[in-house]
């Protein structure tokens, strides 16, 4: 019953994301305004969902990580740029997830992990600096707390195992290519692909971490 649930949910999140990434590049907007949210808010069921769980603390953070995205999705969509308020959303979503991923393991700074997130950090820092302006301690910190993030879900991975760690960590990684992309396209120069990448990276990162719970 559980398994025909996650399916049917699979099958909207697929649909409504696909609503979003076509009104993006289509319109109408309003069809962006209700795909956008939607999409989260079913990934959020995902999570409710999900007969497997590490603990009621991981459950929990990982849920409130999907309600603080979701409050990061309306305030990118709004008409009106509410950027850093977008930015502050993922930011206390970053943190929830890494409380969910730091819980029952090791602090666990292996260079194999750690390393190829420290160059992905400077790369991506040096492609950005000259186009923040004001917005190099923000964007900094983001970047500081999202690399985090990827780096205690795989260090879970490698500690505990499993599927679902397994998932988590990808989803993780994918949530920096996302933000790594939106970045450059916002800060950088746009370029057409931006939606898709940006979008479809997101979605698939947030399934796969929402699965974990």
């Amino acid at each position: 019953m559980i398994g025909d649930v996650r399916l049917w949910l699979l099958l909207a999140v697929l649909g409504s994301a696909f609503g979003h990434i076509r009104a993006e590049y289509r319109g109408p907007r309003w069809q962006v305004y209700l795909f956008k949210p939607m999409t989260t808010a079913l990934i959020l069921l995902v999570a409710l969902a999900s007969p497997h769980t590490p603990g009621a603390f991981y459950r929990g953070a990982i849920l409130a990580g999907l309600l603080l995205s979701l409050a990061g999705d309306v305030f990118l969509m709004l008409p009106r740029d509410r950027f850093v308020a977008g930015l502050v959303s993922f930011l206390a979503a970053h943190l929830c997830y890494i409380a969910a991923f730091s819980s029952g393991v090791a602090l666990g700074l292996s260079p194999w992990t750690t390393v190829p997130l420290l160059v992905v950090a400077v790369i991506l820092l040096w492609l950005l600096w000259p186009h923040l302006g004001s917005m190099r301690l923000p964007v900094l910190l983001y970047v500081a707390v999202i690399l985090c993030m990827a780096w205690r879900a795989l260090a879970r991975w490698q500690q505990v195992g499993g599927g679902e760690a397994l998932g988590a960590a990808v989803g993780a990684l994918l949530f920096v290519a996302s933000d790594s992309a939106l970045a450059l396209d916002r800060f950088r120069g746009r370029f057409r692909s931006a939606q898709l990448v940006i979008l479809s990276t997101y979605t698939i990162a947030q399934w796969l971490i929402a699965s974990s719970a």
